[in-house]
């Protein structure tokens, strides 16, 4: 769970970093790349997971509210119409069915 957490404003952190440590000769350039950036994501700090297969929004949203926009590129997405609170096993294992059955191309094409 994550509280007081804004995607656009890690985003805006992590550009600020690579910024300063280019100012200061740490980086050139050439040497930002995607893995550079992402390390200096705040949620770079779950090192375990750090790009969700599948993400579940509850309470019938269809948002990501500014929630891990970097990380979600090739996340594929399960909305409920439940509340957190009423999100049972059942409904959990009917999001993993869903997911399961998804072809995944992270960004190729669909063959």
């Amino acid at each position: 769970m994550a509280l007081s957490y804004s995607g656009r404003h890690d985003i805006i952190e992590a550009s600020k970093k690579i910024a300063s440590k280019a100012e200061h000769g740490i980086l050139q350039a050439t040497d930002i790349n995607q893995s550079t950036f992402e390390k200096l994501l705040k949620m770079s700090i779950i090192a375990e997971f750090p790009k969700p297969d599948l993400l579940i929004r509850t309470s019938g949203e269809l948002r990501m509210s500014n929630f891990m926009l970097w990380q979600l590129a090739y996340t594929e997405f399960y909305f409920s119409n439940k509340l957190f609170p009423d999100f049972k096993e059942a409904d959990f294992i009917e999001a993993l069915s869903t997911f399961e059955r998804r072809p995944r191309c992270y960004g190729g094409r669909m063959k």
